[in-house]
């Protein structure tokens, strides 16, 4: 055994470079200058951002006193034409005639008013009516409940 043939028993620690020469020096991986250069770095995430940018709800303005629930919708006698004599009228059976369309799945509130003539006697339920739309069902003979 010669002296060149010994090895050590631990290995030898690597050294660390520091500088240019080294894989960590000068700007140790952080790029040049800027706020992500620096210590304690900390970016606001962008979103925040966007939220910052979107008006505030502050009230309800003008409409404060205005109430939140779906007005009646309207349906002149005129274009309950589509019923034959004795059928009822309900939003059910309007919405299956086509004559009105369901807001996300759900009946709307339904108003008759007495613009048109109405022929057929119909049964009038769960519909709000005016007065002289009532007046003018009672008189072909309807019924409104």
């Amino acid at each position: 055994m010669q002296i060149h043939n010994l090895k050590r028993k631990t290995e030898q620690k690597k050294k660390v470079q520091v500088g240019r020469g080294g894989k960590r020096g000068k700007t140790a991986g952080r790029g040049t200058k800027g706020q992500k250069a620096r210590a304690g770095h900390k970016i606001r995430p962008e979103i925040r951002d966007m939220i910052k940018r979107l008006p505030k709800m502050r009230g309800r303005g003008v409409n404060s006193n205005k109430s939140i629930k779906f007005d009646a919708t309207p349906i002149n006698l005129s274009s309950l034409s589509a019923f034959k004599a004795g059928e009822t009228v309900t939003p059910v059976t309007l919405v299956e005639k086509g004559v009105i369309k369901t807001f996300g799945g759900k009946y709307p509130v339904v108003k008759i008013l007495s613009k048109g003539d109405i022929a057929a006697s119909l049964k009038f339920r769960d519909c709000e009516v005016s007065a002289t739309a009532k007046t003018k069902i009672e008189k072909v003979g309807g019924i409104v409940a």
